[in-house]
């Protein structure tokens, strides 16, 4: 596939992470939805210093360039659906159960800075051959942030206006996820599904590829994530 064209955003899956970016195993591990507007992922650059040195008279006598470094990326996610067990996972704040130990809400507490989460989106791919090969229902473009932190939740406003809600967050290079708990890729020409075949580079904060893979079903609870022995 030479030429894809991104369309739609499609399915977005946030997975609980610990304090090195490694996803956590367990009955709570990860949600799946997608009902979102959008999904910002803003870069976050310095430019450096220039460096000039300039003469009595006014003429520059040399001059260097800065030279810019990459923090991260700060994301925004803009979504509607008011989920205890996804904004627990991304914020930190506890979850509010009902008499039947369901998640019913959650509390708005400080601002966790250990919590972390990966952050996976699957957008739509346009192109005369998104359906080639063995693509099955089609192409779709992946993007991954394995180590989000700093999730936090922005202003709230209810009217008779359509309410949204906005998380913040900002991510961090790598982390100790490896090739991921999930299958994402295809491993084979027969478009066997598996993990990703190499891990994100220690000083990487996303990564990107095509994937004919299916994304997870959206679900309004927690979804396990299941790890080896």
């Amino acid at each position: 596939m030479s030429c894809p064209l991104i369309a739609n955003g499609d399915t977005i899956r946030v997975t609980r992470v610990d304090g090195c970016g490694r996803p956590l195993c367990g009955p709570e591990g990860s949600y799946v939805f997608d009902c979102f507007a959008s999904l910002a992922m803003n870069a976050n650059v310095d430019d450096g210093d220039d460096v000039e040195y300039k003469a009595a008279n006014g003429r520059i006598c040399g001059f260097k360039r800065g030279c810019p470094s990459f923090k991260g990326y700060d994301i925004e996610l803009n979504f509607f659906a008011v989920s205890p067990e996804f904004i627990e996972i991304t914020t930190g704040n506890p979850v509010v159960f009902g008499f039947d130990g369901k998640p019913i809400g959650y509390d708005d507490c400080s601002i966790s800075c250990n919590s972390g989460f990966a952050i996976e989106l699957w957008a739509e791919v346009l192109g005369a051959d998104a359906c080639s090969g063995n693509a099955g229902d089609g192409a779709r473009i992946y993007f991954l942030m394995p180590w989000v932190t700093n999730g936090q939740l922005g202003d709230l406003e209810i009217g008779s206006e359509k309410a949204a809600l906005t998380l913040t967050g900002a991510t961090r290079a790598a982390g100790g996820g490896g090739t991921g708990p999930y299958d994402v890729m295809p491993t084979d020409r027969a478009g066997t599904a598996g993990k990703m075949l190499a891990p994100i580079g220690a000083a990487c904060h996303r990564r990107t590829f095509i994937t004919t893979v299916k994304p997870p079903k959206p679900s309004c609870d927690y979804v396990p994530l299941l790890c080896a022995p």
